[in-house]
């Protein structure tokens, strides 16, 4: 193999992606763009949720109730309507996420030591987020009933020493609990499949297209060198944007670096390898630009966005999906990601995922070198 023959390749294909404003903007755009949309325009977090409230007992215990879910940073009660009209209409207008309704006898059952039922009317379209709304109205709720309950107890002279029995959590990896510092670094992996997969599918099919595949064939520069030559100018600007990614991850939208920034490197060389030869595959298969695009976008972005679990947890995935992750590249990285922002991960610990992503690696290196003939047919 040549080095001269395949730098000369290489030329020609910075030449060509030059030549090409779309290539060339993907290249530039497309990897800030994708931090900055997932950054700022994905978040997960469920804080300040819009509350109304119906207050039919207008009492000094239902207005302490309704402080407990001000309190909250899980609620937000911007309005008390007058009736359970307005606030069903609220809620199908999508200007509130959930309705507090307090019965009218409220603070007379609270007197009377009886059992009181506070309704909850919760936005359901998006199940997560009602299930999580559950969870926090129940909490509010029972944190208030304990407290009635020990006020009448010392009301009616009964003393008695609370027991003193909490939960001490320590959230470990992510302090703050913001879902931009899980869903950022898996970004990385998109950029990869962008940059790699989208845009070597179009390097030998544009050949094809632009007839130029003939000349190539004619020339002494041998498969290999062709292919080495074409991928080279990807793989740089893969590992540039890669880098460019995780500094404005780390600068800009704060998310946490513990790891090595070695591994960082090496693993997403292995990965872009990857999606590289995936790209390259796809180019020599469909000798069509369009074709070759759609087939890498499916086959390559789409999975590493649904099925990788850069934003949906995998162990929640059905039984026939969790098996399929595992023939995904996208899923094995996107781990190795999160474990070296978030978790600062050694390398003795990454082998479960660094080892299936070698595999790839290799097995999808030679198929595309293998795939590629100087060849008419």
């Amino acid at each position: 193999m040549s080095w001269t023959r395949m730098m000369v390749m290489a030329r020609k294909e910075v030449v060509q992606i030059i030549r090409d404003p779309h290539s060339l903007m993907i290249v530039i755009a497309m990897p800030i763009i994708l931090v900055l949309l997932f950054g700022y325009g994905v978040n997960l977090d469920l804080k300040g949720l819009p509350v109304y409230v119906y207050d039919r007992d207008g009492s000094q215990q239902s207005q302490d109730l309704l402080k407990r879910f001000q309190a909250s940073r899980y609620f937000n009660v911007v309005r008390v309507v007058n009736d359970y009209r307005e606030l069903t209409q609220a809620i199908d207008k999508g200007d509130a996420r959930m309705g507090i309704v307090i019965p009218w006898d409220f603070s007379q059952r609270l007197r009377n030591g009886g059992s009181v039922q506070v309704q909850a009317l919760i936005d359901a379209t998006d199940d997560n987020t009602a299930n999580v709304l559950t969870g926090y109205v129940q909490g509010v709720v029972q944190a208030y009933s304990s407290q009635i309950q020990l006020d009448l107890l010392r009301s009616r002279g009964i003393t008695m020493q609370p027991v003193a029995l909490s939960v001490e959590t320590r959230t470990w990896y992510n302090e703050d609990l913001e879902s931009s510092a899980f869903i950022i670094p898996g970004v990385l992996a998109l950029v990869m499949s962008v940059i790699g997969a989208f845009l070597t599918s179009l390097t030998i099919a544009r050949e094809w297209e632009r007839g130029t595949m003939e000349q190539l064939i004619s020339t002494p520069v041998s498969a290999t060198e062709i292919m080495f030559g074409k991928l080279a100018p990807y793989f740089a600007l893969g590992m540039i944007d890669t880098v460019l990614s995780a500094l404005v991850a780390i600068y800009w939208f704060k998310v946490p670096f513990r790891g090595s920034f070695i591994t960082l490197l090496g693993s997403s060389a292995m990965f872009l390898i990857v999606v590289l030869s995936m790209g390259f595959f796809i180019s020599v298969l469909a000798k069509g630009q369009f074709v070759a695009s759609q087939i890498a976008l499916v086959i390559t972005f789409l999975p590493a966005f649904l099925l990788s679990g850069f934003l949906f947890a995998i162990e929640q995935m059905p039984s026939a999906l969790q098996v399929i992750t595992h023939i995904i590249p996208a899923r094995y990285y996107v781990t190795m990601l999160k474990k070296l922002f978030l978790k600062g991960s050694p390398l003795g610990l990454l082998y479960a995922d660094l080892v299936p992503l070698a595999i790839f690696t290799v097995v999808l290196a030679v198929l595309a070198t293998r795939s590629f003939h100087k060849r008419l047919t």
